[in-house]
């Protein structure tokens, strides 16, 4: 849980760093989008070239960016056996009932890589963008949305909470860890049921903790008088630049090469 990256920001001066934020979103998601739509061994080269690129601009230490894999390794593992033994087509490997396709490797393979650099380009997203540029960059991008009476504020302020909260709820579930290891709790040994047991010691004063942050964060909201986002200004006004618009094209550029790149090849 400690290995999770998703929600820190890691302050540097970079490129990315200075980035609107709502680049940084569309760009996110243009990324995510370019998975599904390239296919094949060429497309997923381009898109490790792009990654690369993308880490190296942002000069967060990759050790750090590789860090957070480890909190999907048991997903990654599920999903790679799944598609491993269960898929169809020609037999390359059989032990009893189990048996390994041509066609379960190829998948197995891209899916692992897929879900892996969702990972990646995920937290690059949060760890080059503070939890309030976060928040105007998506308030500002879905408020087309409003005119549909969507509540796009509460909903950006709701994300931005909860992506605030992850490495707080991380400290504090290792904190109480420790507390309890201290006072004899074995949360290692015995079969499943029995660490889900010992989990419980863990669980209960890590949701008081929750819900009493919670409550002092409201409390701290109503005291200022936060009524929601109607008719509320911005201290700092989001407005795109140069690089802005240059990081815009280059997106684009990269989307026509992906599915130029997945029909072709």
């Amino acid at each position: 849980m400690r290995e999770i990256t998703i929600g820190q920001f890691y302050p540097a001066d970079s490129v990315l760093h200075r980035l609107d934020p709502r680049v940084k979103l569309v760009g996110t998601f243009a990324f995510l989008v370019s998975l599904f739509v390239g296919s094949g061994i060429v497309a997923y080269a381009i898109a490790t070239v792009f990654l690369a690129i993308v880490i190296k601009l942002s000069k967060v230490p990759f050790k750090m960016i590789m860090k957070g894999l480890k909190a999907i390794i048991i997903v990654l593992l599920i999903t790679v056996s799944f598609n491993l033994f269960l898929t169809d087509g020609e037999i390359i490997f059989k032990l009893g009932f189990l048996k390994i396709t041509k066609e379960g490797v190829s998948i197995a393979f891209f899916m692992a890589l897929r879900l892996i650099y969702l990972v990646i380009g995920a937290s690059l997203m949060t760890l080059t963008t503070t939890p309030n540029d976060l928040t105007d960059g998506l308030e500002s991008v879905l408020g087309p949305l409003k005119k549909i009476k969507v509540p796009v504020h509460e909903i950006a302020m709701m994300m931005s909470i909860a992506l605030r909260f992850i490495p707080i709820l991380m400290e504090e579930t290792d904190r109480i860890m420790k507390a309890q290891k201290a006072r004899g709790a074995d949360f290692e040994s015995g079969n499943l049921i029995d660490k889900a047991k010992a989990m419980v010691p863990l669980l209960v004063p890590l949701f008081i903790s929750a819900f009493r942050r919670a409550n002092d964060l409201a409390m701290a909201m109503e005291a200022r008088c936060y009524r929601g986002g109607e008719g509320r200004t911005k201290m700092k006004p989001l407005h795109y630049e140069q690089r802005d618009r240059n990081a815009y094209m280059i997106l684009v550029a990269y989307l026509v090469i992906m599915i130029v790149a997945g029909r072709i090849f």
